[in-house]
């Protein structure tokens, strides 16, 4: 069962978001969904999904669940960790580009960004060519607005972890200008810095991610479609987080 918020933002039965979760868990062809599930068609699950996405659905959704997992002391922004993830894109489109790490095949990066326990809190996509490094302050600029608390908001983690790949002093500047303390290490530096520790959890989650398998490549030509489905799956682990913590299956 999907998140009640889904349900309020989209004036629609319950069939087309149960539609759009299926081919984002089994990553089938949209005219490939068995009209027996009744779902309705794969094109009109489609167009909902189009249709959301252009309401702004998906992170208002996002914001809602961050929110309760903060009214629940599950958040801890005490520190962040960011990543990213290369994937093929079949198709091309937009925000796709020639990836270092695929023998120069056209595909596009997941950039993500989570709390210190590995709870996604933003995450941005871009073409496969372009510098991790370059999402850091779009990713801290991403991250909403997070109530459930009295007081204002919460939105800047206390620090930043990344690894040597993030090694930019320019960077360094503009993180600490947001009000975030970067910890990054140095390149030339031994091993054994400890950030391992405390990076892994972005990692595992980029393991959550990709265990919805139409994020393990890209398959459509519209990049925000692309990217309502990484935010749809971003607020799912945040759901089953809270469900957790209720002691909920």
């Amino acid at each position: 069962m999907l998140p009640k918020p889904v349900y309020r933002c989209c004036r629609s039965s319950r069939t087309k978001p149960q539609g759009i979760l299926f081919v984002l868990h089994t990553g089938i062809a949209w005219e490939h969904l068995p009209q027996e599930l009744g779902f309705g068609s794969g094109m009109t699950c489609w167009r909902r999904l189009a249709e959301w996405t252009e309401a702004g659905v998906w992170p208002r959704l996002h914001a809602v669940l961050l929110a309760k997992l903060r009214n629940a002391n599950a958040l801890d922004f005490s520190r962040a960790a960011v990543d990213g993830s290369h994937i093929r894109a079949f198709k091309g489109g937009a925000k796709t580009g020639r990836s270092p790490v695929d023998r120069g095949r056209a595909g596009s990066k997941h950039h993500l960004i989570t709390d210190a326990t590995g709870i996604p809190l933003a995450a941005t996509l871009t073409g496969g060519n372009r510098n991790g490094v370059t999402q850091l302050i779009p990713l801290l600029q991403a991250v909403p607005p997070v109530r459930g608390k009295h007081g204002r908001p919460r939105r800047r983690p206390d620090v930043v972890v990344r690894d040597r790949g993030y090694d930019h002093d320019k960077y360094r500047r503009l993180v600490w200008d947001l009000g975030v303390k970067p910890v990054i290490a140095r390149r030339g530096t031994e091993h054994g810095s400890g950030l391992g520790t405390q990076r892994w959890v972005v990692e595992r989650t980029f393991a959550h991610l990709h265990w919805f398998r139409r994020l393990r490549t890209r398959s459509e030509i519209r990049d925000d479609i692309h990217e309502a489905f990484l935010r749809h799956a971003c607020a799912l682990i945040c759901w089953r987080r809270l469900r957790s913590l209720r002691g909920q299956p």
